[in-house]
């Protein structure tokens, strides 16, 4: 069914779930706070459920909240050591408490249809760039966006326009990270996101391979069947 936003017809969204990277902290500029709320505002309007990080503090706690008072879904998975430093007061939504950080990515990327950073620190660049080299290897076919508040990822772009330059990425895997100013403009794009296969293994070839690898590794090292590699687990 197409989404209807004040009587436009947006379109049927390719999305259920959007996962978002984001800081913990807001940030010392007030258009970074902004920036969440517009995002959350966006996938209220084309009704796609959020799936973020569990906490409730900065840049995670307004996009979370933002959407659930607009009456979206919200899913939050957080690890269960940083339950006392990232969650105040009630949480948002459902919120899932898991082992460790793995885990928290590894759900988070299983239960998303694409993912979008918001400005971050070290913690949203590794959660953004591992599902960028998980494309890259044909782990998943998920879309991948930054949303570049201001030219805030400007300085990471540049860099991995140079490492295109220099040979250590290929310019197609170049076009797995799409980038917008603003979240309408990059929730279409990431819409309009064709997958790029640049002879990488196919994600039903990789999922065979990683249980084949369990299988033969796991009775050697005295573990039980059930699957553990979080690659493995992500691309459902």
């Amino acid at each position: 069914m197409d989404v209807v936003d004040g009587g436009c017809v947006i379109g049927k969204s390719r999305f259920r779930r959007v996962c978002v990277f984001c800081g913990s902290s807001p940030g010392n500029r007030k258009c970074y706070e902004d920036s969440a709320v517009e995002l959350a505002q966006e996938l209220v309007r084309r009704r796609l459920d959020l799936v973020y990080g569990g906490g409730s503090i900065g840049l995670m706690g307004m996009i979370a909240r933002s959407v659930y008072r607009a009456g979206g879904n919200v899913l939050g998975i957080i690890p269960r050591t940083l339950m006392a430093k990232e969650l105040t007061g009630d949480p948002v939504g459902e919120v899932r408490p898991v082992a460790d950080m793995h885990q928290r990515k590894a759900e988070m990327a299983r239960h998303a249809d694409c993912f979008i950073a918001l400005p971050g620190g070290y913690g949203t660049l590794e959660e953004l760039l591992e599902v960028i080299t998980w494309a890259q290897l044909g782990i998943h076919d998920k879309p991948v966006g930054l949303l570049n508040v201001d030219g805030y990822y400007n300085y990471l772009l540049t860099f991995i326009d140079k490492a295109v330059d220099d040979g250590f990425i290929t310019p197609s895997q170049r076009q797995i990270i799409v980038s917008a100013p603003n979240a309408e403009e990059l929730v279409q794009k990431l819409e309009e996101y064709v997958p790029v296969h640049d002879g990488v293994a196919s994600k039903a070839k990789w999922e065979v391979e990683q249980q084949q690898q369990l299988q033969q590794t796991t009775p050697h090292l005295g573990m039980n069947s059930a699957p553990s590699n979080l690659h493995s687990q992500i691309a459902l």
